[in-house]
């Protein structure tokens, strides 16, 4: 077998001519027809004797074509292991014109690209902000009052409507005297204070009692639906009820209904804490980890190989297809263009490259205590833990997601070390991104 390899315009694309000699092919061939004769049944033989020149006619064509596609498998996984090539994505075959009709030899050339030298820059300057959070006492209750609220009964009331008031309405909007896609409801209920409609709508509720009518115009924020955004409507409501919230007392019957057996209160706090703190960890863990990747990404010096760009770019189009099918959204691959995610596919790819030299480069492979731990931290908010932690092992396609999680924590750990890391006291409320003003 003889190779040469050519340079290209790209840096990471290379071919490679193969030269293979023809006797090899022919041999091969002629191994193969003698093995298939052996088994092969034709009308009028007996199986094993049907003449090599039958089997020939009937079988020559297909199975020169299979030597031919296995031996220039076999002869360019040979090259590219002898030059060192790191193939990324799939080749393109080429046979080479044959000039000479006592050519010697079989040649092709084969178009690939390779995988990148992995080249990260100094990330010493990089600052990563970790918030340091307590849960305070104010915190806890507040969680409590948000569990009361969401446990609340109404009773209707003739007062005026405040904020925690569920109000139920009929309304009618028009734009220019027109109506629009899902300008009105009836016995459309909203509870004040919750931000589920606009603002300026539920601004215009309150103060209003059962009876009333009222028309007011809003105007659609430019982040609202097309059709719409940016346009001022008015709309006519009227409140058919107000109903004020009584929320059930923290007693024992509360506590049981959220799974403490013995209604204690005291350990129900307890246990709201400890929900709160895990949580914390968790927001405080996805917070870092998002800016270390992110200094990690702007310090990868290196191009992405288009034939796995491409391949990502399919796979988040597939993703993206599948999760609007399962939303009943009707839709083909032709409305999701391959520019929606060529960005997002190609920061992945060098984030995933990058990961895994480091990974090789610093020993921070997964250990299995530390995939075990990670499983069984997983499993404790599961009623039966021991069940989930089998369920990962069962499948190793399950455990090695959870590896790959635990070694990109690694790389977060192994990064962290190397930049600026400094801790910025953050209450709840702003952590979990429900501070209001």
């Amino acid at each position: 077998m003889q190779q040469a390899v050519q340079a290209t315009a790209s840096p990471l694309e290379r071919n490679i001519t193969v030269a293979v000699p023809i006797a090899q092919i022919e041999a091969e061939i002629a191994t193969r027809l003698k093995k298939l004769a052996r088994t092969v049944r034709m009308q009028g033989f007996r199986p094993g004797h049907v003449p090599l020149k039958m089997v020939e006619r009937q079988y020559g064509f297909q199975v020169r074509q299979e030597v031919v596609s296995d031996a220039v498998q076999k002869t360019f996984a040979e090259a590219v292991k002898d030059q060192n090539f790191r193939v990324a994505g799939y080749p393109r075959f080429q046979p080479k014109a044959v000039e000479q009709e006592d050519q010697a030899q079989l040649e092709y050339t084969a178009t690939f690209e390779v995988y990148p030298e992995v080249v990260m820059g100094d990330i010493a300057a990089s600052r990563v902000a970790r918030p340091v959070t307590k849960v305070e006492d104010r915190d806890v209750e507040a969680t409590l009052a948000t569990l009361r609220k969401q446990r609340a009964k109404y009773e209707r009331t003739e007062r005026a409507a405040a904020e925690g008031d569920l109000v139920n309405i009929d309304f009618e909007g028009l734009i220019a005297g027109q109506p629009f896609e899902g300008n009105k409801a009836a016995n459309f209920t909203v509870v004040l204070g919750e931000n589920r409609m606009l603002p300026d709508f539920e601004a215009a509720l309150a103060g209003m009692k059962a009876g009333e009518r009222k028309t007011f115009p809003i105007t659609f924020p430019q982040d609202y639906a097309e059709a719409v955004k940016g346009r001022t409507a008015d709309f006519t409501v009227t409140v058919n009820e107000v109903a004020q919230p009584h929320l059930p007392p923290l007693d024992a019957e509360f506590a049981k209904s959220l799974g403490v057996a013995d209604g204690d209160v005291e350990r129900l706090k307890r246990e709201v804490r400890e929900n709160m703190e895990k949580e914390v960890a968790k927001r405080v863990h996805a917070g870092v980890k998002e800016q270390v990747i992110e200094a990690l990404h702007a310090a990868a010096g290196f191009e992405v190989p288009k034939s796995l760009l491409a391949s990502e770019i399919e796979r988040m189009q597939n993703a993206a297809l599948e999760d609007l099918k399962q939303r009943g959204m009707t839709v083909t691959d032709k409305s999701l263009p391959a520019d929606l995610f060529a960005e997002r596919a190609a920061r992945r790819i060098k984030v995933g490259l990058l990961v895994a030299d480091l990974v090789r480069k610093n020993g921070l492979a997964a250990k299995p205590e530390q995939v075990r731990k990670a499983i069984e931290e997983h499993a404790e908010s599961y009623e039966q833990p021991a069940e989930l932690v089998r369920w990962y092992y069962a499948d190793p396609s399950r455990l090695a997601e959870v590896e790959a999680l635990v070694m990109e924590d690694n790389v977060v750990e192994w990064a962290m070390g190397k930049m600026k890391v400094e801790d910025k006291p953050t209450d709840f409320d702003e952590l979990m991104g429900t501070k209001k003003g």
